[in-house]
């Protein structure tokens, strides 16, 4: 059960603040807003299952990756699919399968991808060498706890050359307190799987205290931003610090306890269910799995407004969330998985410009 005082925080803050208030914060004026409305998505792919993770190549081709099939997917900007191949190994269960993806920043010379998956056994990160074929493929970090549910996924290298590997505590909300867990955490990590220097415990871990991450995100100070599945009460965007404890399961939302990092931004569960995220300048998006729609966020300086949802009820369920190469935004439904309701082009990748 959660401590009591953290409900009352909560209900508090329904009491005094509107859907999508940014928490911690509403004694601070809102920035200047940046919330001009986002053009008309086009269309770009149809007929995908549940993509999940996208990642861009030099060039502006995407890789895709589709839970359930375990597919990897190259995507062009102007709508042209090839399958690149299938991950070995993948076995997708609930919301475990081929997750997330991500590019080497130093792709024209490594030739480097990522992929992050759930195993027979675990959940994984693996490397390959892709250049025009996928080889040579090595499990950089194993063990990382599996479950039907929760099990992140979201991999994106930031600012700093490093990888940041987003997880889930898999329904076992013990771990995202236990630092020799890797569950409910968000690893940072070197190119070969290990610890990225300068982490805080000693150990892959660069924070702790996670429900459920799925989005990472940074602005062009490489302040870093996440998003996170709450359970009954909050989701959250928070903005992610070295060795932060961000509460879980000791707090859901903004609980008041100075041992954990307060949410910039909270919703109903019922308005987001957040997954991917982008940034834009001046704007943080969030992709809303269970709210059905697409959060603005403005940020300024690292201090957000209040959101602004836009496309609600249009897409459906919507997944990912990247900025592409020529500063548009490319999104993902989610429809043709078991909370979804497909339409005859379901699954789809759509573009948008800010």
């Amino acid at each position: 059960m959660r401590r009591t005082r953290m409900i009352l925080a909560s209900l508090a803050l329904v009491a005094c603040s509107a859907p999508g208030t940014a928490a911690g914060v509403a004694d601070k004026p809102d920035p200047a807003p940046a919330v001009a409305a986002p053009s008309a998505p086009r269309e770009l792919v149809t007929g995908l299952n549940v993509p999940w993770g996208i990642a861009f190549l030099p060039g502006g081709d995407a890789l895709v990756t589709e839970r359930g099939t375990a597919r990897l997917l190259r995507v062009t900007p102007q709508g042209g699919v090839t399958t690149v191949g299938t991950i070995a190994g993948v076995v997708p269960r609930g919301e475990g399968g081929l997750m997330g993806v991500a590019v080497s920043p130093d792709y024209a010379t490594d030739k480097a991808i990522f992929v992050h998956f759930t195993a027979a056994s675990d959940n994984r990160v693996v490397r390959y060498r892709y250049d025009t074929t996928l080889s040579d493929a090595t499990p950089i970090i194993t063990g990382i706890e599996k479950g039907a549910n929760h099990n992140g996924g979201r991999l994106a290298f930031g600012p700093d050359g490093y990888l940041y590997v987003a997880t889930g505590e898999v329904y076992r909300r013990e771990l995202a307190q236990d630092k020799n867990s890797m569950a409910g955490k968000i690893l940072r990590v070197t190119k070969d799987g290990r610890p990225a220097p300068g982490n805080p415990f000693g150990s892959r871990l660069w924070t702790l205290g996670h429900r459920n991450v799925q989005g990472l995100a940074w602005d062009e100070q490489g302040r870093m931003f996440a998003t996170e599945f709450g359970q009954d009460l909050y989701d959250e965007v928070n903005r992610i610090e070295k060795g932060g404890n961000y509460g879980w399961p000791v707090v859901e939302g903004n609980g008041g306890d100075p041992r954990f990092v307060n949410p910039l931004i909270t919703w109903r569960t019922s308005e987001a269910s957040p997954s991917g995220l982008a940034y834009t300048p001046g704007s943080l998006w969030a992709a809303a799995l269970g709210g059905r729609r697409l959060w603005q966020v403005p940020v300024t300086n690292g201090q957000v407004g209040t959101p602004v949802a836009h496309f609600q009820n249009t897409y459906g369920r919507l997944r990912a969330a990247v900025r592409a190469p020529d500063g548009s935004v490319w999104i993902s439904t989610s429809n043709r998985e078991s909370r979804g309701t497909p339409g005859p082009n379901d699954d789809r990748i759509l573009v948008f410009t800010p």
